[in-house]
């Protein structure tokens, strides 16, 4: 508890590496992830470094890997053994590993290559066939069979004869040529008006669309091809024709002169296509084959690869002693991992081999240690939500703890409905359950994601909206009569009060509960259900929830501030124990403590008979601050003069918090210098690293000028009373306006309590009392998209966006409301070197 309370008290350690155990020893502390490396050489270019050809090697076969998995992907074949984690290698297997990439990717590249040749070869055969099969009824067309064509009419006497070939027009003296090929099908229209434009009427373009669709090769998506036959008149038209096909990326043929010579075409192509889907064929299997069996290995590879890395990448940031026979790394590290970091690196001596062990050795520092507060899975949620606002500083109090419970009982004092409440933590339940899912927890969707990490947080929300649900005895809008009313109609009636002519002639009466019989006692837990049915029943629902809010609200800054004073006793700050945390606890219990008391005062000394005699307790708190009666009944015998007093108590906290630390600190400048030289000479006997931290942050805030006494040596820094004259009167006047308006900031307690419970009442009338109400045969048939309507509307409006409504302000409550009054978020989080931690470039691709 007091890791998670604190956070983990952290040193800063020297490793001695030898040159030839580095290695290992780098790899094993990868493994634990115990330790954050510093960086010795941050005036050299990352060029220039020791092991920067190392990274290169490991990053040309992160390109290898890339290329296989993209491949494999492509595939469709599956990774095997997902869940091994092997051992970086040893360097001298790096090039072993190197060597089958390499050979692996020249393997594969070739069978690519091979492959898409014959699939090129395979696609023009086969638009080649389609045109020979087209472009037969151009020439040879019956009148009856008319494809989709279009054709000029320069040539008009071509249309008398039906057999008119080129040996034919050769015959005539016609110096015709023919051009033959196809064309994508949204461009035909382009090309036609292109050919007619620029040969000025010369050709004759006959054109039929392709049944089948053809694969495109330039995106390999199936498109749609139209096979067209030009005649020309003329050498110069043919070079025309011939540039506009190439601008259009027409895919030409050559055309046969004769009809032997177009079937001996034909047949040739039908036993090319044959034998083409042959090899094609044994090709495919041959490249499945060599995928997978990459498909195996891939997976360690890309593991191994990315320790490799991480590896050279962590001894770059090492320095070399003088013989540059040991690298040498600071790193920070838990105090109470120091034995785990030794066997570390006495175990990677003796997987390398190395005659000379390396070693660690704990150095003094006054530099600020990062911030280490270990979770798991539970509590990880809640932690998140903590350093969102701010990584807290080293050592301070965490309010994650805490917040477990604040943070879930006010978004369901927010939220709270027995039936949502319910639906929430089943949802949670299932996510928890299945939180080993593989399938779910590696998913691309941001908002799944950020659901399925918050799985407890929503467990434990809904768990809590159950709560409130009971106490506020709200359940889809309707209350739920477990222990039977304590309220009872009978009594009045046997009072003589009602009599039967007053159930028919007024709409609404009164419950006395002075009479006897009407009210037997309180409802076991939660409100009453009969005030489901009462007229007053918001008046009285609104009054309950606003001081409810006001209560908890006091209770929760309340808390804060008393956490402050661990703080100041950790950092060895004690006359912020009495000269800020008594002030600021004064103030707040002094006007609204005092507040909560007249709240609990009034519910506890008036009952019923004398109700009507409450005075206001808003009117009461408005005259403590005027110092006035307005001739009221007072709420207590002598309550003047405890308001005259808790007020004065109040004011004269305020020149205290802005005058009681900078005078404090400004008489130990310039009286306390004594004092200041005893605890210089008590701060050498100091062993702990964080005592020397806390004992220079105190120097520091004292204003003592002795230096400190670490081999790095610390300047003396001048105390500039102005400078903290400012920054307490800032922090004064933000603590005083900020009780009143945090005070207020606790009434959306209220105010979304109410909007839910309004919000599930106004979607039960609207929706499904209009179901129920039907009394017809089709009314069970109704009732059935009715319902449907109802849960959709209550999950997307109620659960959904009502409970991201929730979530938000109980998240503003703490970070503003609470946090402030103790945590400072100005630390930085220790970022341990861990293998595990450690994202690929294939991951960020959507390679894994």
């Amino acid at each position: 508890m007091g890791t998670i309370l604190r956070g983990e008290e952290m040193c800063l350690a020297q490793l001695f590496l030898q040159s030839g155990s580095a290695y290992d020893c780098i790899a094993e502390l990868g493994e634990l992830g115990l330790a954050e490396f510093r960086d010795l050489n941050p005036n050299v270019n990352a060029f220039q470094r020791k092991y920067v050809n190392e990274v290169k090697k490991c990053e040309e076969m992160e390109r290898i890997l890339g290329y296989l998995l993209r491949e494999i992907k492509k595939a469709d074949i599956p990774l095997s053994d997902t869940d091994v984690n092997p051992l970086a290698p040893l360097p001298k297997h790096v090039m072993t590993i190197m060597e089958q990439l390499q050979r692996l990717e020249v393997e594969l590249g070739e069978v690519t290559r091979n492959k898409e040749k014959l699939q090129k070869n395979l696609l023009e055969l086969t638009e080649y066939t389609h045109m020979l099969r087209v472009t037969r009824n151009f020439v040879q067309r019956n009148p009856e069979r008319e494809p989709m064509q279009v054709q000029y009419e320069e040539f008009p006497f071509l249309d008398k004869d039906p057999l008119m070939d080129h040996s034919s027009m050769q015959r005539l003296g016609a110096k015709l040529g023919f051009v033959s090929g196809l064309i994508q099908r949204v461009k035909i229209e382009a090309f036609e008006r292109m050919l007619w434009r620029v040969c000025k009427g010369y050709t004759i373009l006959s054109y039929a669309e392709v049944e089948e669709y053809l694969e495109d090769p330039d995106t390999g998506e199936p498109t749609k091809s139209v096979v067209f036959l030009i005649s020309y008149w003329g050498d110069q038209i043919a070079q025309k024709v011939k540039k506009i096909c190439d601008c259009y990326h027409c895919h030409l043929y050559p055309y046969p002169s004769s009809n032997e010579e177009r079937n001996d075409v034909v047949e040739g192509l039908r036993t090319r296509i044959q034998d083409l889907h042959t090899v094609l064929h044994r090709t495919e299997d041959y490249l499945t084959q060599v995928l997978l069996k990459a498909s195996e290995s891939v997976y360690s590879w890309v593991i191994q690869v990315k320790k490799m890395k991480a590896i050279y990448y962590i001894l770059n940031l090492c320095s070399f002693d003088v013989t540059n026979k040991c690298l040498i790394a600071e790193v920070w590290c838990p105090v109470s991992d120091i034995p785990n970091l030794r066997r570390a690196l006495e175990e990677g001596s003796r997987k390398s081999g190395s005659t000379v062990p390396s070693f660690v050795n704990r150095i003094p520092t006054t530099d600020t240690p990062p911030t280490l507060i270990r979770t798991n899975k539970f509590t990880s949620g809640f932690q998140n939500i903590v350093d969102a606002y701010g990584v807290g500083t080293y050592r301070e109090v965490n309010p994650a703890p805490f917040t477990i419970i604040t943070f879930p009982f006010l978004f369901a004092v927010m939220f709270g409905d027995l039936g949502h409440g319910f639906i929430m933590a089943m949802f949670a339940f299932w996510m928890v359950r299945c939180e080993n899912n593989r399938k779910l927890k590696n998913t691309r969707n941001e908002i799944w994601n950020t659901f399925f990490e918050g799985r407890y947080i929503i467990l434990m929300m809904g768990l809590f909206s159950i709560y409130t649900g009971l106490i506020y005895n709200d359940c889809f809008s309707k209350s739920m009569n477990l222990f039977g009313s304590g309220w009872s109609v009978r009594a009045m009636f046997k009072a003589a009060v009602w009599k039967p002519e007053d159930i028919t002639g007024n709409k609404f009466l009164t419950l006395d509960p002075n009479v006897t019989g009407v009210f037997t006692g309180p409802y076991p837990l939660g409100i009453d259900p009969i005030w489901n049915l009462a007229n007053n029943r918001l008046t009285f629902l609104n009054s309950y929830k606003m001081k409810m809010s006001v209560i908890l609200g006091i209770i929760h800054m309340s808390f804060g501030v008393i956490l402050s004073t661990f703080n100041h006793l950790h950092f060895r700050k004690k006359h912020n124990l009495y000269l800020v945390f008594l002030p600021e606890l004064l103030f707040l219990l002094c006007l609204f403590g005092y507040l909560v008391f007249m709240i609990v005062y009034k519910w506890l000394a008036f009952s019923a008979e004398d109700s009507s005699h409450a005075p206001s307790i808003l009117i009461h708190f408005i005259n403590m601050f005027l110092m006035q009666g307005d001739g009221s009944r007072p709420l207590y015998p002598g309550q003047m003069g405890l308001q005259v007093f808790l007020l004065v108590m109040a004011l004269l906290s305020v020149p205290v918090m802005l005058l009681g630390k900078p005078v404090y600190l400004y008489w130990l400048q310039n009286g306390g210098r004594r004092h200041g030289m005893y605890r210089g000479y008590e701060r050498v006997r100091r062993n702990s690293e964080e005592e020397l931290y806390l004992l220079r942050n105190h120097n520091l805030e004292e204003g003592n000028s002795h230096s400190d006494l670490s081999s790095s040596g610390e300047q003396k820094e001048e105390f500039d009373i102005g400078e903290e004259f400012l920054h307490q009167a800032i922090h004064t006047i933000e603590y005083c306006l900020g009780c009143v308006s945090n005070t207020a900031s606790y009434l959306r307690l209220w105010a979304l309590s109410l909007a839910h419970a309004q919000l599930s009442e106004v979607l039960w009338q609207m929706v499904m009392r209009v179901g129920l109400r039907m009394d017809t045969h089709m009314g069970v048939l109704f009732l059935v998209p009715v319902f449907s309507l109802f849960a959709v509307l209550t999950v997307s409006i109620l659960l959904i966006m009502e409970g991201l409504s929730a979530f938000l302000h109980a998240l503003r409550l703490h970070w503003v409301e609470f946090q402030n009054k103790f945590y400072n978020g100005n630390g930085i989080k220790f970022c341990p070197f861990s293998f595990s931690l450690l994202p690929s470039s294939l991951d960020r691709d959507g390679l894994l």
